[in-house]
């Protein structure tokens, strides 16, 4: 990174967004910032002397400015930062894969109490001290535990220690809304004097505040503000459940995150479901936390080798405190098979062979996976009642059921049978779900049912009226009300909500030990954080918790069962987590947009008969 005080052959600026470097070359060496452009992976030409190379391909290939022709270059300050910081990260990095220098262990576990007085008066348990000593070792850093293993804490204490050591004055949370109450009361329980918390609800931010909290989707707005907040003072900068940015650049929120982070003096990223749907989503949250030797770690890692072997080679980088480690009861979950026959079979295989349902998912690169997506997610709801495909009085009708069901008509169209399907059949998987949730209450136990779709849980709120439902999506008004309801009223034995909702924030394992799922999508991770609302830390010992799954026979349920097995399997390997990986094949239960991802496309055209 030499610089010479004549006017620059080459300048090096960071781009306004933050997540590209600006190449600019004087006129007489545009042929060579051409050749230069060409050994990047990405870069493209704004002009004939003017390149844009993305941040992570930039410190990747940062060796190619070796062949510039000229010493007179000139640095961006923030650009010799990012440089200087990769470059110590890659050494690390390269340290850790070689077995060289394991974390350095230049903090332990028992060092931790004194690293944090005076001023923190939280207890700290065995695996938190550990999972704090490990992230202060690194420069930044991932904490993927389990949810109920406070990460919340650990983030708080390694901000802390950060702080005392003179190496961070601020910290910047982005995380979801409903988790803005664990960091707000968190932080009152961790500190003698409690640090001022500014929330960002689009009024100008708090100069004075130490600790700033912001959502996901605010992000694109305040990116600006967030990032001159984050340059003024040394900072933090925490992402709480990180997987919401995991399609990384290419996503809208993991854009702004990738802008912010290198303005950063330290990184960590939090969540439990690292790798929802495989590498790419690890990479691109290592990404995050180390740009340009993130993604390449992770490349190197899982490349032509075991995932038992990869799960050796990354466990440097990341913390992770499991359900075995916390002593949880074991979580009992199981598939419940439900048989589809009648009208349902009939509508369903018609369904399945429409030629304008094949058609609706024709397509190319992120067209085809979103419309492939919209497809998955009607087989979804066919596969639980076609009805649901029927347009209602307004959105959110519950499907009008008759009991007991009308003898089936003749000489109606499949069509005239779907949009008046209730009069005539019951579902079959509302049917089970409500036998599940009697069957519950009459042990005196409450139940959370799961649905993708609000209509499922206002017909299921008419079905179950005797338990005195709560119901909890993304259009309910009073939801507080609605939680506090089911957790204190002995008369509510029921819940009703969607895990994008619900999925996240919560915490329902002090009175609810049962749980039913009436559908499930493709996204592992919505999965697995909805399963954490019942089973997390806190439950007595002995304590009985069952996950009841229904499936569908012969339905795309069936397609999506397989696909989350294996992506359940990737990740608990990965993750060197034997819980993960047991969710990956349930056993079944005695008779009695989908997240769709480009890895589950072949899976679902060979279910429409494509291939």
């Amino acid at each position: 990174m030499k610089e010479n005080s004549g006017t620059p052959t080459l300048r090096l600026e960071l781009a306004p967004a933050g997540t590209e470097v600006l190449l600019k070359s004087d006129a007489a060496h545009a042929p060579e910032l051409g050749r230069l452009t060409s050994r990047f992976r990405s870069a493209f030409h704004q002009t004939p002397t003017s390149v844009q190379v993305p941040l992570d391909d930039f410190l990747v290939n940062i060796k190619v400015l070796r062949s510039w022709p000229s010493q007179d270059v000139k640095w961006d300050d923030a650009v010799t930062a990012l440089v200087k910081d990769s470059l110590h990260d890659a050494k690390g990095a390269q340290e850790q894969l070689s077995g060289s220098d394991p974390l350095r262990a230049s903090v332990t576990a028992d060092e931790i109490p004194g690293l944090l007085a005076p001023g923190w008066k939280s207890e700290l348990t065995v695996f938190q001290r550990r999972d704090i000593s490990k992230l202060l070792s690194m420069r930044h850093g991932a904490n993927f535990s389990v949810p109920g293993a406070g990460k919340t804490r650990v983030a708080l204490a390694d901000f802390y220690a950060s702080r005392l050591r003179g190496e961070v004055a601020r910290l910047l949370v982005v995380a979801p809304k409903s988790a803005y109450g664990s960091w707000e009361e968190e932080v009152y329980l961790c500190f003698d004097e409690p640090p001022a918390v500014h929330t960002v609800d689009g009024g100008p931010l708090d100069p004075l505040a130490k600790i700033v909290l912001v959502n996901y989707e605010r992000l694109p707005i305040a990116q600006n503000a967030l990032a001159k907040w984050l340059s003024t003072e040394p900072s933090m900068l925490v992402l709480d459940e990180a997987h919401r940015m995991k399609r990384g650049a290419k996503g809208v929120y993991g854009t702004v995150c990738m802008a912010l982070g290198p303005r950063a003096r330290r990184r960590l990223a939090l969540t439990g479901t690292p790798a929802p749907n495989g590498v790419k989503d690890l990479q691109n949250i290592f990404t995050f936390v180390w740009p340009g030797q993130g993604a390449r770690t992770v490349e190197r890692a899982t490349a032509g080798r075991s995932l038992r072997d990869a799960s050796a080679t990354l466990k440097p980088f990341f913390s992770r405190t499991t359900k075995q480690e916390l002593n949880l009861p074991p979580l009992d979950a199981r598939v419940v098979r439900v048989p589809v026959t009648g009208l349902h079979r009939e509508i369903y295989t018609a369904i399945i062979g429409e030629e304008s349902l094949k058609a609706a998912g024709q397509g190319q690169g992120n067209e085809e996976l979103e419309k492939f997506g919209r497809v998955s997610m009607y087989l979804i709801m066919a596969a639980t009642t076609p009805a649901l495909l029927s347009a209602g009085a307004h959105k959110h009708e519950p499907l009008p059921y008759n009991l007991p069901p009308l003898p089936t008509p003749q000489g109606k169209t499949l069509a005239e049978l779907m949009e008046h399907l209730p009069r005539y059949e019951e579902s079959p998987k509302y049917r089970k779900a409500c036998e599940i949730v009697a069957a519950n209450a009459a042990r005196g136990r409450k139940t959370i049912v799961w649905s993708t779709f609000v209509r499922s849980l206002t017909t299921l709120q008419q079905m179950l009226r005797d338990y005195a439902p709560a119901v909890v999506h993304g259009g309910t008004a009073d939801r507080a009300e609605q939680i506090d309801r089911f957790r204190k009223d002995p008369g509510c034995m029921v819940l009703l909500s969607n895990p994008a909702t619900l999925g996240e924030g919560i915490s329902l394992h002090q009175v609810c030990h049962e749980a039913v799922y009436v559908d499930r999508d493709f996204t592992a991770g919505r999965f697995l954080q909805s399963l954490d609302r019942i089973h997390r830390l806190g439950l007595a010992p002995g304590t009985e918790t069952n996950v009841k799954v229904l499936v569908a026979e012969k339905t795309i349920d069936e397609v999506i069962e397989e696909r989350l097995a294996d992506k359940l399997h990737f990740m608990g390997t990965v993750l060197d987590d034997p819980g993960v990986e047991q969710l990956a094949d349930l056993s079944d239960e005695p008779a009695a947009t989908a997240g769709l991802e480009r890895s589950d496309l072949r899976a679902l055209r060979k279910h429409l008969g494509e291939v």
